[in-house]
């Protein structure tokens, strides 16, 4: 969010809140007392949310840092250990086609 908008959010709630404490208690003091443990908590509740957007953004670099190594080790030519049965596989069923292939007018 923006800190604009959060600006005006902010003055918003301080001031619905200051005006429904005074409506109910009629008491300055409540309304002072009230609207600073408001404000102190909708700070605090900011705080914590840049912290975790920065936390997060730390979070999706480190993936893709290591996407980013995952895929170098497939270029480097790493195989999985069957990789010659499927091989060999493909290639007998390449030669069986090609021999039918052949045979056929």
């Amino acid at each position: 969010m923006p800190l604009r908008i959060f600006y005006r959010v902010l003055w918003l709630v301080l001031c619905g809140n200051a005006l429904t404490v005074y409506v109910a208690s009629h008491s300055i003091r409540a309304v002072v007392v009230t609207t600073l443990a408001c404000w102190l908590l909708l700070q605090v509740g900011y705080f914590g949310s840049v912290l975790f957007l920065i936390w997060r953004s730390g979070c999706a670099s480190r993936n893709g840092r290591m996407a980013e190594h995952v895929g170098s080790c497939k270029e480097v030519g790493s195989q999985p250990s069957d990789h010659d049965e499927v091989t060999n596989e493909s290639a007998d069923l390449l030669h069986q086609m090609l021999a039918i292939s052949l045979l056929l007018p």
